[in-house]
């Protein structure tokens, strides 16, 4: 027996709704066996379901085909959840960020950005041209 995945992944409540469940497998988050999947995709036991919901990346193997939406204990006996666990605060990286329209950075938000990006602190990622590939640009400029 197999079913859509859309319907699927909205009965083992993975999504709050079917419309959310759809939306996702349009917009490309949802791979079904590694590749990309549609709504209407079949599965069956044993696909493994790649979901990006957020900033979590959850990673579930089918036990059990689902046409209709069941209670959280029989939905959670229907998959496996292979999705590894978060990382610790500690070991967490980082980004600086900005809000969206927050226009030009000030003075002082620049030097605080440069503080993180300088060379030997633990945020600095090294982007020079070399980093990126970019080796005839670099020789022509020699």
């Amino acid at each position: 027996m197999a079913d859509r995945l859309d319907a699927w992944i909205w009965a083992v409540r993975l999504v709050k709704s079917r419309s959310a469940a759809t939306a996702m497998v349009r917009a490309g988050h949802v791979r079904l066996n590694g590749e990309r999947a549609k709504a209407a995709q079949p599965v069956k036991v044993g696909d493994e379901v790649r979901l990006r919901t957020g900033d979590v990346n959850r990673i579930v193997v089918v036990r059990q085909v689902l046409a209709k939406r069941v209670g959280a204990p029989q939905a959670a006996v229907a998959y496996d959840d292979l999705t590894p666990a978060p990382l610790p605060p500690e070991e967490r990286v980082l980004v600086a960020t900005r809000e969206r329209g927050a226009g030009r950075p000030t003075k002082r938000d620049r030097r605080a950005i440069e503080k993180l990006t300088a060379p030997g602190s633990p945020g600095h990622v090294d982007q020079s041209a070399e980093s990126f590939g970019h080796d005839d640009e670099v020789a022509r400029r020699r």
